[in-house]
């Protein structure tokens, strides 16, 4: 399980295709080969309420949080953490030149002990390109 979740403002979904953003991250938490496919969730959830910086309606963000259960090295996790990163600011760029926006990612561990987990996606994965 790494869980990604994209909290933004409201109107950046007016410039980005954010299931398509999804779609890339997910992809880049794969490649890293650190974070198993099969675990791998993204989930896009615009603010109901924002207020940033001077107050301007045209400032936006996108905050990017990876949870992960723990148990990988500093610098695995690091490495993750760029490559994902270095993906989510790839598409936001060209924005990023003519609109404001702050863009930032976090990754946490998961106390594997306080976190249960089960499911069944695994049983059901395609055999396909996974990417």
């Amino acid at each position: 399980m790494p869980h990604i979740t994209l909290d933004y403002a409201p109107r950046l979904a007016q410039f980005v295709d954010l299931p398509e953003l999804c779609d890339t991250l997910r992809r880049a938490a794969i490649n890293t080969g650190v974070l198993p496919m099969a675990g791998v969730r993204v989930r896009a959830i615009a603010a109901d309420h924002i207020s940033i910086a001077d107050g301007n309606p045209d400032h936006m963000y996108l905050d990017i949080s990876v949870r992960l259960r723990g148990g990988r090295s500093l610098e695995a996790r690091k490495a993750a953490t760029q490559e994902i990163f270095a993906a989510a600011r790839a598409v936001l760029a060209p924005l990023m030149a003519s609109h404001p926006i702050a863009l930032s990612l976090e990754m946490r561990d998961i106390d594997p002990d306080l976190s249960p987990k089960c499911g069944s996606i695994r049983d059901h994965l395609s055999t396909g390109d996974p990417a």
